[in-house]
């Protein structure tokens, strides 16, 4: 039972990595992601975990940061948005598969073929819940010849993005997820507190910080669904096999301009306030207030991401009643 535990705490939070993580922002070189019982930090120059282990001592581990997106084709628009999509992914299971088995104390190694499953199993899982099914419904709902007309296209989109939010609020159910989901939100209010460049020695800081935040990847995910329209417009009407496989065919197209799309909102923020307002209301779901014991795991992933490792932690202080 413990090991069907620790195989669906890698799966599921992979399918919804996006939901819990935060893009590099344009002049800050701070992005991050929740996992269990911990939360992964990217600085300029590397990675950080710290995950809590089950006898409550902190597990701390650093690696270089090599941007996918930093050489040849991958340095141009939309295409580094494939290439930092693709890091994100790679870098997020690696953190997940690793903070599963230091939080629930388990020995064994994760093996390239389960690694290889595991990822297999989401991406099946993303191709079915979030492109066939809404292009399978739609042609239920609409008629066959919706792919013609806008209100068939738009009646995909809305349906991709309630599938997104049902999933999104269904794993929030379990005991487990809501446990992610307040690292999601520790996560969150670190990065911004350190953004707002208040004094990150004081743990009340990070405390009265929101755990909203326009780069998280559930806003990105929002705004895929919205080029989406779009985008899978170009493909024209078909059968329900071209509908589905232009659509995978065009995804990589659309993650690129969303992304172009969120780093236009970092570098702008009036224009950013406005696009990317809507999209905070879907991070009710995908965070919780976290604890102080959170926030202090969110605030040493940072620490070592940036490579200002504290002598000490910040002076403890009273549980909000």
């Amino acid at each position: 039972m413990r090991g069907i535990r620790f195989r669906l705490l890698r799966l599921l939070p992979l399918a919804a990595a996006f939901a819990t993580s935060a893009h590099e922002p344009a002049k800050l070189p701070v992005g991050g992601q929740a996992v269990i019982e911990g939360v992964l930090m990217r600085g300029r120059e590397k990675w950080a975990l710290a995950v809590r282990e089950e006898t409550g001592k902190l597990f701390e581990k650093v690696w270089p940061n090599v941007p996918w997106a930093s050489a040849g084709i991958w340095r141009f628009p939309v295409f580094r948005g494939l290439a930092t999509m693709a890091e994100m992914m790679t870098v997020g299971f690696k953190a997940l598969s690793l903070s599963a088995e230091v939080a629930l104390g388990e020995e064994e190694q994760v093996s390239w073929w389960e690694m290889a499953l595991t990822v297999g199993i989401a991406l099946l899982l993303v191709a079915g819940l979030f492109v066939a099914f809404p292009v399978w419904l739609t042609d239920r709902l609409y008629g066959r010849n919706w792919g013609a007309t806008w209100g068939g296209r738009t009646l995909e989109g809305l349906i991709r993005a309630a599938v997104f939010v049902s999933y999104i609020g269904f794993i929030g159910l379990w005991k487990d997820m809501k446990r992610v989901f307040e690292y999601h939100g520790a996560e969150h209010k670190t990065i911004n507190a350190y953004e707002a460049g208040l004094p990150m020695d004081d743990i009340e800081s990070l405390r009265k910080s929101s755990r909203f935040h326009t780069r998280c990847g559930t806003s990105f995910l929002l705004v895929v669904v919205g080029v989406s329209i779009v985008v899978f417009a170009l493909a024209g009407d078909g059968g329900i096999w071209w509908r589905v496989g232009s659509r995978v065919l065009l995804l990589p197209l659309v993650i690129g301009i969303a992304y172009e799309i969120i780093r236009a909102s970092s570098r702008f923020p009036r224009m950013g306030r406005w696009v990317m307002c809507p999209t905070l209301w879907l991070q009710y779901l995908t965070t919780r207030e976290p604890d102080e014991s959170q926030l202090r795991v969110a605030l040493k992933a940072l620490e070592l991401a940036l490579d200002e490792q504290k002598d000490k932690e910040p002076a403890p202080v009273a549980a909000e009643g």
